[in-house]
């Protein structure tokens, strides 16, 4: 028989995280600030070396540094002549040409030691101000960017799903303020395109609750009729189901809708006491299920919403055991404190997750290697909405395959 060949890994995704921690020494980074220093620098050395190239053969030119001497002498008579810096003149006993070969000399030396006097201080001259010129360099070109930084630190705000942010960039009419302008319209035609999905979807999830919740009643009081056909009975349950997975779905719709957005109004939280309550509502479904729910819960308190971190805990929960196996499974549930941030940890035994289906997992509808329908699992939306609220609250969620089956789901919140 043949064997589907299983699909290729794909590679991973390229993530910007906005709350990632800044490298402990951000000036050396390659920075475009520290680009444009060094191109400033640059040039100016370049520039300060030519000249100083051009001013040295011109000085060498003028003063005439050949084995031409300005004078000689042609006749002496008890001529005496001293000098501390051409010792060879003090010789007493020199003939006219050694005397006038000894003079020249001195002279010639001299010219070389003002040209080398010269080069050594305009070396230390152009050092100087290569310095300076870096500085002044490196100070411009941060005023030239900072529209730059700006406009980065409010995209920054934005990615955190804060849609109300503008840049506002005030200053000549240039090209930064045509791009943040630029950016301020879209980003205000983001926060209308999202403001109105999250209306549609809201008042679509208001609007449906009505008319199920009536179904619901009306399924329930024809259920409760003794006299009623086997027929009916079956029918009614299996409506009553359908019915009940649509108000979940309702549901979960409306919290995903409230959840995209970032929380005004923030509660400390026990991370170890919303775990435990997830548990608590979990526990008759592990127990029909023959799951074993364990782990440690230590205290980690963060500012946010209590019934949306409620949420987290509790859609992890339920779907480490609702996709678990079918014998001697478990589910190990841990929260604490490390490097400074609360961590929601829940790990399952289950089947074997591809590496490629992670991400995957959390787009709404999705599910391992099942159907839209027919599943007795939830609506699909569960990792959604857990995405959707850590991001909500300034935290990062992570999912990766456990050895041997299952999954182990990785929450992290801002103290």
């Amino acid at each position: 028989m043949a064997t589907t060949p299983a699909p290729p890994q794909a590679p991973p995704k390229p993530t910007w995280d906005p709350r990632r921690p800044q490298p402990p020494f951000p000036w050396l980074r390659p920075t475009i600030r520290i680009r444009l220093t060094l191109l400033y620098g640059g040039m100016f050395l370049i520039a300060g070396i030519l000249l100083l190239s051009i001013i040295y053969l011109l000085a060498a030119q003028a003063i005439s540094t050949g084995n031409q001497p300005l004078f000689k002498i042609v006749s002496y008579q008890e001529l005496k002549v001293s000098s501390d810096s051409c010792s060879v003149i003090n010789t007493t006993r020199l003939s006219l040409s050694e005397f006038n070969d000894a003079i020249a000399h001195c002279v010639d030396q001299q010219r070389q030691a003002a040209l080398d006097n010269l080069l050594s201080r305009s070396l230390l001259a152009l050092l100087g101000l290569a310095v300076i010129a870096f500085a002044f360099g490196y100070a411009m070109a941060g005023r030239v960017l900072s529209p730059l930084g700006r406009i980065t630190r409010t995209a920054r705000q934005v990615a955190g799903s804060d849609l109300s942010r503008r840049i506002e960039l005030d200053g000549p009419d240039d090209e930064l303020k045509e791009l943040a302008d630029t950016f301020d319209d879209m980003l205000e035609r983001l926060q209308r395109a999202f403001t109105a999905q999250q209306r549609f979807v809201g008042n679509a999830s208001h609007e449906l609750r009505t008319p199920l919740a009536i179904n619901r009643t009306l399924l329930e009081v024809h259920l409760s009729d003794p006299g009623a056909p086997v027929e009916l009975q079956q029918l009614g349950k299996t409506l009553l189901a359908t019915n009940e997975r649509s108000e979940q779905l309702v549901e979960g719709l409306l919290l995903l809708a409230r959840s995209d957005n970032q929380i005004v109004e923030r509660k400390p939280v026990d991370l170890a006491e919303v775990a435990s309550q997830a548990i608590d509502q979990v526990h008759g479904e592990a127990e029909a299920k023959g799951v074993e729910i364990r782990g440690e819960r230590k205290s980690a308190v963060v500012q946010g919403n209590g019934v949306l971190l409620e949420r987290i805990a509790l859609n992890l929960v339920q779907n480490a055991v609702r996709y678990n196996v079918p014998e001697d499974g478990w589910v190990e549930v841990d929260s604490g404190v490390e490097h400074g941030q609360a961590v929601l940890t829940v790990s399952n035994t289950g089947p074997v997750v591809p590496a490629y289906e992670i991400d995957n997992l959390f787009e709404p509808f999705r599910r391992l290697r099942t159907e839209r329908t027919n599943s007795d699992k939830g609506v699909g939306l569960g990792l959604s909405i857990v995405r959707s609220v850590t991001r909500a609250h300034g935290g990062h969620i992570v999912a990766r395959p456990r050895e041997g089956g299952g999954l182990v789901m990785h929450v992290t919140l801002p103290l």
